[in-house]
């Protein structure tokens, strides 16, 4: 395998809806019967892709189908794709939690894999006995947990309550401290999945700069997988796109990322839609100052949003708010709770349009975010929620006289919003500086 440490090879899993096993006594007898005899298992021959967007019209589904990729050492290596994709059935297989139905699994090293609240914690042991039982698990020996102990416990934060069974931990310090050993104690592979979310942005900033670490400084290999892109791209080289099962694009990250959010029409209509709205989005469009469906603009582009609603009953004079963000959080938006301009009245279909003018941001991708209130500003009407995403990709480069090389790479980390600026000279003479027009 040289450097390759991960090797995956025609890997599929295959689920039975409702059941366990084949669901009877006579399906189980059948496939043993087909496997005593060296016959390839009967029930592998039905069943259809994990998309959830279509009717299923059979019993079994395909979680992943015919993997396959490499992962060299010291790849950090982020996993992206919508719910359902496969990436959590990947990476429990990947972690050996469960056996794949076909293919094979090539691993060099030993694994410490974070997978959700609690996973490898025993509820009753403290966080103190259950950080001497992850590294036994990994081969360690005493002396070596304990070299690694007063490390583990600092970066997790939870020193006082390190003698206190893990139970009465809450979910946060929980995944503190699952982290922190997952980080710290010896082991060549890394994976993590969305857990990260359940800590705080502090620590999850935290999480994320030690998992470069490991692989910069240290070595191993990080398998990430989250649906923040901002974070994908800031600390993954590499990327693995899923969808419906199978591997829809591998490579270099950016391009992985670009893949994943671009909508060919760029006109949202998948948004997670609350029953509970009293006004439903039920798609958004992004458009360019040309009146063009795009996900694409340049640094100083007009981003124009149509939102298509559908009010339940007639709402007086409601409230919209728009929300665009980076990596970062929130960088600004429209409110009409603070310009004040707002529809006289809303009732069944309609569109509301908004335009951001001159976008002033970096090289980056942004989301965007939408909800509604009631007249009386408290009242919610639509619950907030992500909409859809956009790219500004234009050349950094292009903006001033900087030679580096680096001046793409830093545009993607740096803070997102350019303002024209002035330097003063140490011999006194300033310089302006207008990146932005």
């Amino acid at each position: 395998m040289s450097d390759i440490v991960i090797k995956v090879e025609g890997l599929s899993k295959q689920y039975r809806l409702g059941q366990i096993g084949t669901g009877s006594l006579a399906h189980d007898i059948n496939r043993l019967w087909y496997k005593l005899r060296g016959k390839e298992d009967p029930y592998l021959k039905v069943g259809e892709e994990n998309d959830r967007t279509k009717k299923a019209e059979s019993d079994y589904v395909w979680a992943l189908r015919d993997v396959n990729f490499d992962i060299k050492q010291g790849e950090v290596v982020g996993i992206i794709g919508r719910n359902g994709a496969g990436k959590s059935s990947l990476l429990k297989i990947l972690s050996r939690t469960t056996s794949p139905t076909t293919g094979q699994v090539k691993l060099k090293g030993r694994i410490a894999s974070l997978l959700e609240v609690g996973t490898g914690f025993h509820p009753e042991l403290s966080g103190r006995e259950n950080i001497f039982l992850n590294g036994a698990i990994l081969g360690m020996t005493k002396s070596e947990i304990k070299s690694k102990f007063d490390e583990i416990v600092a970066f997790s934060g939870v020193e006082r309550y390190i003698d206190t069974p893990v139970k009465r931990y809450s979910s946060g310090m929980y995944v503190r401290l699952a982290f922190a050993v997952a980080a710290h104690l010896q082991s060549e592979i890394l994976i993590v999945d969305e857990v990260l979310a359940v800590g705080d942005a502090e620590f999850q900033k935290k999480c994320l700069g030690k998992m470069k670490d490991v692989s910069t400084q240290q070595g191993r290999t990080v398998l990430f997988v989250s649906h923040n892109m901002g974070a994908v791209r800031g600390l993954c080289t590499m990327g693995i796109l899923m969808q419906h099962g199978k591997v829809e694009q591998q490579g270099p990250v950016n391009n992985v990322i670009a893949k994943y959010l671009i909508n060919p029409s760029a006109v949202f209509n998948n948004i997670l839609k609350d029953p509970n709205d009293s006004i439903v989005i039920e798609s958004v469009a992004f458009k360019n100052s040309a009146g063009e469906s795009t996900q694409n603009y340049k640094i100083g582009d007009d981003l124009i949003l149509e939102i298509n609603y559908f009010a339940k009953d007639r709402f007086e004079q409601p409230y919209f708010w728009i929300g665009v963000e980076s990596q970062f959080g929130s960088l600004f938006g429209a409110n009409m709770l603070i310009d004040g301009k707002r529809p006289a009245e809303v009732n069944g279909k309609g569109t509301i349009a908004c335009r951001f003018k001159n976008l002033p941001l970096m090289p980056q991708t942004y989301s965007v975010w939408i909800g509604a209130r009631a007249s009386d500003g408290r009242t919610g009407l639509t619950k907030a929620k992500e909409v859809g995403f956009f790219n500004i990709v234009s050349n950094i480069q292009d903006l001033s006289a900087a030679e580096s090389d680096h001046a793409e790479i830093l545009a993607n980390d740096s803070t997102p919003v350019i303002i024209n600026y002035e330097w003063q000279m140490p011999d006194g003479k300033t310089i302006p500086v207008n990146l932005f027009n």
